[in-house]
Formats: C-alpha cells, structure tokens, sequence
C-alpha cells in the first residue's frame, strides 16, 4: 500500500517534492515501497490547493484544504511534507505532532536548536515519525562517497572544504522582503545555502565517524565552532558567514577541521561552466575527494590520491528526476519498518547541526524576531493559521528594519535550479 502525503504549503519546493512524489519509483530501481498524494493545503485558500494539486498532477480525489489545521486533522494523511519557511517550522511541525501525524519537514529544520530538541521529544513521545529533509544525504552519490571515505580510501579525513555561493547583487535581486534577505522570514545565507556547506562537512566528520573499520579510532563529538559573518545593510540578515569547525580526535590528538562558507555576492561558480573546480573537496591522509558543485545537487566527483600521478578521471552519476523523491523513500521505509527516525539523518545529529548555527549567530550578534524564535507552541499562532500579523514583526536591537514584507510564506519567490548551469534563478 503506498503511503499516503499531505502537503502543508504549496510554493514552489512544496511542488518539486510532490512531483517527485509521483515519479514512477521503477525509474530508480525502487520497488519495495511507493507514494501517493492525498491531500495538500494552504494557508491563503482553497483555491490555491487545489490548483497546486491538479498542477502537480495528483490523484482526483487527493483533498484540498484551505487551512494547515483542516490537513493534519485528515485521517486518511500518512505523513504530512511541511515545506513552509525557517520561520514557521515550529509551529507548523508541533501543529502536526500534536494531531499525530508523522512529518518531515526541510531545513534548516528550524530557526533555533532549542525548537528542535522540543520538537524531536514530542515526536519521542508520541512515537511518532520526524526528519528534518535534507535531501541531498539520500542520494546515491552521497552514500557512495560515504561508504568509500569510511572504507578508508582516503586514508584518515583531516580537513573539508564546502561551499554553497551565489553571486548577485542582493539589493537589486532581493531588496528587502525576498525571504533570502527579510528577517521575519528567518532569511539570510547560514539557513538557507550554508546548511548545505555544513551537510557535507558534518557528514564526513560527524556522521560516519566510528562507523567502519577505519573509522572506529575517530571520536565522534561536537565541535568547536570559531565563526565571521557580514549582514545585508537594508535588513540585518547575513549575507556572508565563514564557519570554522574543529572536530575532536582522540586524546585531544588528530583534530580535524571542516571549514564551511556562503556568500550572496560571490559564486562558487562564476562562469557557470565549472572553472572554479569542486565546491567541495575531502582531504585525507591518502588522497582527496572532490565534489563538483551545486553542493545541493551534486552529479560529478573525482578522487585524487597522493603520490600518483595518473590522468584524473571524472565520475558521473545521473539523477532521474529532481533528486527528492530519495529522501521521501526513506520516510516510507522507515515508516514501514516502525522507525521514528532515520539513521541517516538522525535526531541527535539535527539538533547538533542546528546547535552549531546557534553558535555563528551568537559569536555575530544575530537574532531573528520574538515570534520565529518562540519555543512556545499556540496552535492557533500566526504561522499556523496564516493571518500573516507576522509580516510586520518588529526586528530585535541587532538589526535595523527591514521594512515590509511583501513575500509571504505561500507566494515567496523560491530558487530554481537551472539544468543547463549551476546558476539559481528565481520563479515567483
């Protein structure tokens, strides 16, 4: 029996993931579960659901609600795809923990680590299934790639690069209100692009240690975090953040660094034709990987190993599709098998990714409004029911005004990934 989605939003993440929902999973050599949609809602209308239904090509009698609580109140919901902004997972996640609903919800998971905790422990709790969707941990390139640096084929992982960068003019691009740049909106690079930076530098330094042979001597801990950030002027939200982590090695030895970045005004790749090189690049003692960019929709690598001088050779893996429906696969799974958690993104490894982006915005003095970084659940709070009063919210001291915010959680302009570059665009 496939399992049944409810979709809470409808912009334009919200209709790559349900597309990708409804791809044939035989495209992808996947036959042991499947997926169907049979509700999705918004907060603005009915209307609005509906066509983003029948736009996404979902089943005739799939739901249309014009209401987040309508949908998580439908018992016939497996699991319900939150893919509203930073700002309002919180409260929409609790929202659907409190009606029993399974979630996975994107990231950044949510604004702040505290949020998080509290949300992993009422799903705890209730026995209920929560993934924040990183998405990019569920493709098969990165799992192979985790599986040969854990097999040791580049010897001990010393230091990580990673970047996600885009240059635009954020004044003329953005202005004030695109929730790239509106605090309301919880905006800024750190959760936006650097989560991706900080994916794969937790995955090689974080995730695998201790799990192989060759990796059981490595301490996995928290690490330390030393951090630069540089706000855009009209709103206070970071337009560039430098992260140096340093993770702990045994007896106090053989630390390893992981250095994570991303900027608004410059590109990670600048001509659009790959000429910087990898955006990400894993350095051991044996040899290195390197990544080509987007670090969120990575298709090409290479392994350089030390010593040998032979011609490099390029490996590609394909994606059939946007890349989401992976992530979803592991929903089904674990569903299936009764789990409340994946191993691969688990809820101890959120929260200390979400505890690290605490640290950078407390070393640079940035917080976000009241209201998105509540850790006090009202169901009928304004990000649940869409009244929107939260467009108008007043900024903390830190950051000057931001004026108003006319990109709302359902009509915001999102970022596209364009298949003929690496360039993002922006579809309203």
């Amino acid at each position: 029996m496939p399992i049944r989605w409810g979709i809470l939003a409808t912009g334009w993440i919200a209709q790559k993931f349900t597309k990708d929902l409804l791809v044939d999973p035989a495209t992808r050599q996947v036959s042991d579960i499947s997926h169907t949609v049979v509700a999705a809602a918004s907060s603005s209308s009915v209307d609005r659901a509906q066509k983003f239904l029948t736009e996404c090509g979902c089943p005739q009698d799939a739901k249309a609600y014009g209401s987040y609580h309508e949908l998580v109140a439908d018992p016939n919901v497996d699991i319900i795809y939150v893919a509203t902004p930073h700002s309002h997972h919180f409260q929409n996640v609790m929202l659907c923990l409190k009606a029993n609903r399974h979630v996975l919800c994107e990231k950044a998971f949510t604004v702040n680590a505290k949020q998080a905790e509290l949300l992993y422990a009422e799903a705890t709790q209730r026995k209920l299934f929560l993934m924040e969707a990183v998405w990019i941990r569920f493709f098969p390139l990165c799992r192979e790639l985790r599986e040969r640096v854990a097999a040791g084929e580049i010897g001990r992982v010393h230091r990580v690069f990673a970047d996600l960068s885009f240059g635009d003019h954020p004044e003329e691009k953005f202005g004030n209100d695109h929730r790239m740049t509106n605090m309301n909106l919880a905006g800024g690079a750190m959760l936006d692009l650097g989560i991706y930076s900080l994916t794969w530098v937790f995955q090689f330094l974080y995730h695998i240690r201790g799990t192989s042979a060759s990796t059981q001597s490595e301490v996995k801990g928290r690490p330390k975090v030393a951090a630069s950030m540089s706000k855009f002027p009209g709103t206070g939200a970071d337009e560039k953040t430098s992260i140096v982590l340093t993770f702990p090695g045994k007896d106090g030895a053989d630390e390893a660094h992981g250095i994570a970045t991303t900027c608004l005004r410059t590109s990670f790749d600048p001509d659009e034709h790959g000429s910087a090189g990898p955006a990400i690049r894993i350095q051991g003692d044996k040899g290195e990987l390197q990544v080509f960019g987007p670090a969120f929709r990575p298709q090409r690598f290479r392994w350089i190993m030390t010593g040998k001088d032979e011609n490099l050779k390029e490996e590609k893996r394909d994606i059939p599709g946007h890349g989401m429906f992976w992530e979803a696969d592991e929903c089904a799974r674990c569903l299936r098998d009764g789990k409340t958690e994946s191993e691969i993104m688990s809820h101890e490894e959120s929260i200390v990714i979400m505890e690290t982006m605490d640290q950078v915005r407390k070393q640079n003095e940035l917080a976000y409004p009241e209201l998105i970084e509540s850790t006090t659940y009202d169901a009928n709070n304004e990000l649940n029911t869409g009244k929107k009063p939260w467009l108008t919210i007043r900024l903390p001291c830190c950051a000057p005004p931001c004026g108003n915010a006319r990109a709302t959680a359902e009509h915001r302009p999102a970022y596209a990934h364009n298949s003929q570059s690496s360039k993002l665009t922006a579809i309203s």
